[in-house]
């Protein structure tokens, strides 16, 4: 009997594809259901935002952060006015601190949600999406409250925040938590513990602490193979270092350490220790202003500043330089999953292609951010 031979094919895997999670091209060479290999091809949304930062004022460069990752774009809004802050020697008051942890923590929540639910969806499973809709819904009701949109909120500024909580959000707040802590074991009576999610997910594309720390990635994917490096806790910023919470890492509890369901599961656990920090900066919200007071014509000095936080995705960084105009002189920054994706190409090898869904499912990138 003759033996049987393959041939190897060239796919297209998108720009335009629902499990890309935006234009993501990836150049598959298959071998039947086997990948071989999977190169991405990025730079279909470029938006020249370095570039841009040159010729608008620092100010001015808030608002195009909202659309460095829309999914979190609170958390966007926060480094870039830390970084600015740093490198002016600006301090924000007290409250505005507060403040923005807060509204940091609840885009946590919200962006998280979405991994969830889109997640779920790319599994198979659409329901869950239409609980974590349900759910962001009443957080962007809240971020509507304090800045009047749903999206795109350009509510930190230089300083500190754009305005202070209107009448009822700490109540609407504390509402919407006492809601939402149940949820979560609704979640995972839905999905986590769901045998055909379960199947799906374990012991598939694996990524070890030393591949993870070599390759640059950061946030929930590092987390997840068992890294314990949490930027708010590692290396505080802001008041972080003022509350309690723990920071999950993957412990191979369903398969293997650093598989798609550890990445899945600690961004579940990181939303309820959102909770627990939110509650704890109500508790504790202080009086005062909620803005430095930042000239009107704004030149930091002459100076370089590189600053990074942890956004929902990683290790979000801006590296800043002044010449002492009003314009940032050079912008740069270090965008968590453009660097997640350069473990893509490794960790999708002998993959099956219904696999390879799972693996981007579980990185949670965002094109946006990757393309800039």
């Amino acid at each position: 009997m003759a033996a049987l031979e393959s041939e190897e094919m060239f796919i297209n895997m998108g720009p335009q594809h629902p499990s890309t999670h935006g234009v993501l091209r990836l150049m598959l060479r298959t071998d039947g259901e086997v990948v071989r290999e999977a190169v991405p091809h990025i730079g279909y949304l470029h938006r020249s935002l370095e570039k841009i930062a040159e010729n608008v004022t620092y100010s001015q460069f808030m608002p195009f952060t909202d659309r460095l990752d829309y999914l979190a774009s609170m958390n966007c809004n926060h480094v870039y006015a830390m970084a600015v802050e740093r490198l002016a020697g600006i301090e924000v008051p007290e409250r505005a601190e507060y403040l923005r942890v807060i509204m940091a923590e609840l885009n946590r929540i919200s962006s998280h949600l979405i991994a969830f639910g889109s997640f779920g969806a790319d599994m198979g499973a659409f329901t869950p999406f239409i609980y974590a809709i349900r759910e962001r819904e009443k957080i962007n009701d809240l971020f509507e409250m304090v800045c009047g949109a749903r999206l795109t909120y350009n509510y930190y500024r230089i300083g500190g925040v754009a305005q202070d909580l209107p009448e009822g959000f700490v109540g609407k707040t504390r509402e919407f938590l006492d809601y939402f802590e149940p949820k979560v074991k609704e979640y995972n009576r839905l999905l986590s513990w769901n045998k055909i999610f379960l199947k799906r997910l374990t012991n598939i594309a694996v990524i070890k602490p030393e591949e993870a720390i070599a390759y640059g990635v950061t946030g929930p994917n590092l987390r997840g193979s068992g890294v314990k490096w949490d930027l708010r806790k590692n290396e505080p910023y802001s008041v972080y270092d003022r509350f309690e919470f723990e920071v999950p890492v993957g412990t191979g509890e369903k398969g293997t350490v650093g598989d798609c369901w550890d990445r899945y599961w600690v961004r579940i656990r990181e939303m309820e220790e959102s909770v627990r920090i939110i509650r704890q900066a109500l508790d504790r919200l202080p009086d005062g202003e909620i803005r430095a007071k930042v000239p009107r014509v704004f030149k930091p000095p002459e100076g370089e500043v590189y600053l990074r936080a942890e956004n929902p995705r990683g290790d979000l960084g801006f590296y800043l330089v002044s010449d002492g105009s009003t314009n940032p002189y050079r912008l740069k920054i270090r965008a968590p999953s453009f660097c997640t994706m350069s473990i893509f190409r490794k960790l999708s090898q002998g993959l099956m292609v219904a696999d390879l869904v799972a693996l981007i499912g579980s990185l949670d990138i965002i094109l946006p951010e990757i393309d800039r």
